[in-house]
């Protein structure tokens, strides 16, 4: 006899805690398969939200609309204790809480701390699930750290995804979800398969974070460029920086004996080969590469237009520090740093660097 996996309906809610453009495309592909979906996030997104509703969408031309008034939105993390004991009439905009199955977590790195803190005093249940789909390679332990009682497991998103304004997200690129391997999670994995969140189960997920760190050098390049995704990889000062940042972050790597994955269709050391070709070779080689929605940008450059806070640290700022707790140096990454730095302190704003005058500055 063959048994049917569970529904999202059977495996309970799912909260997005920090929803942002990646919390809202996972989240609103997960309500596609039926899930019960809490956004927790900022004012600014939840207010469009509330106005326009969500659409998430794709470069293959997959598509899922949300209306407003279907969507649970917190801008505070709800408390469990005080939902259940409260008598008060529920509002659209506050509907009935119910401790979640699965916490989706993405606020950036910087926010880890606080949002595990929260998760905690909302009152989860022990041993609720929380899977990090955040950049860098620490913050699932870091938030396993500050909320004990929760199990956290370390996930990976490949993927770029843009807020086109108007409550609607766009993944402008290519890849598969990865999840530590975990029988607590394994049920989801149907789930998140039933719509367009291919998921992989991944036994050490380490090596794959570095891996993704790696591809992730790109976000402060994009975003000091002001350009679209595309648009700088037609650029050849550009895609050398990416090479340089890349190249010196896998030295550091390969000395301090740290493993890392392969995560696009290629090795990393080919990779850099392809950026480094010339336009008119590029263009034939790297075709694959050009494969990108013309509106995709990195999430980086929405922190500039935005004047947010930027990831650089756990990006750029990780190579570096590794570096430095092996006795190494990543001068290159280092630069990248300050210049992110000095970008954001002086208000932020698109970036205006040509990819000449970037590759200078790196080197």
């Amino acid at each position: 006899m063959t048994h049917n996996p569970p529904s999202a309906s059977d495996l309970g809610p799912v909260w997005i805690m920090g929803a942002g453009s990646v919390g809202c495309y996972l989240g609103g592909w997960l309500a596609a398969a039926g899930a019960d979906v809490s956004f927790i996030g900022r004012p600014r997104v939840l207010e469009t939200l509330r106005r326009d509703g969500l659409t998430v969408s794709d470069m293959k031309n997959h598509q899922h609309a949300i209306p407003a008034n279907a969507l649970k939105l917190f801008e505070a993390l709800p408390s469990l204790e005080l939902a259940a004991a409260s008598s008060t009439p529920q509002t659209p905009q506050t509907p009935p809480v119910q401790p979640p199955a699965l916490v989706l977590l993405t606020v950036k790195g910087s926010g880890t701390v606080q949002a595990a803190k929260e998760l905690v005093a909302a009152g989860l249940p022990a041993g609720t699930l929380v899977v990090s789909f955040q950049n860098g390679v620490g913050n699932a332990e870091l938030a396993q750290a500050c909320a004990p009682s929760l199990k956290v497991l370390a996930g990976m998103i490949p993927y770029n995804v843009a807020d086109l304004g108007h409550g609607v997200f766009h993944r402008g690129t290519t890849g598969s979800l990865m999840v530590q391997d975990d029988a607590q999670f394994a049920p989801w994995q149907a789930v998140f398969n039933s719509t367009q969140l291919q998921l992989k189960l991944v036994p050490d997920l380490k090596p794959v974070q570095w891996g993704k760190l790696l591809i992730n050098l790109n976000n402060p390049v994009n975003a000091l460029s002001g350009l679209t995704l595309l648009q700088e990889f037609s650029d050849w000062y550009f895609r050398r920086c990416l090479a340089a940042l890349i190249e010196e972050a896998m030295q550091v790597l390969r000395q301090a004996q740290v493993p890392y994955a392969q995560v696009l269709a290629v090795p990393p050391e080919k990779f850099i080969r392809v950026l480094r070709l010339p336009n008119f070779l590029f263009k034939w080689v790297g075709k694959k590469m050009l494969q990108i929605d013309p509106k995709a940008s990195s999430s980086m450059a929405d922190d500039f237009a935005l004047g947010r806070t930027t990831e650089i640290e756990s990006l750029c700022g990780e190579v570096v520090r590794l570096a430095q707790n092996n006795g190494l140096q990543a001068p290159r990454n280092a630069a990248m740093v300050r210049l992110v730095q000095a970008h954001t302190a002086q208000g932020a704003g698109p970036g205006k660097w040509s990819g000449k005058a970037l590759l200078k500055a790196l080197n």
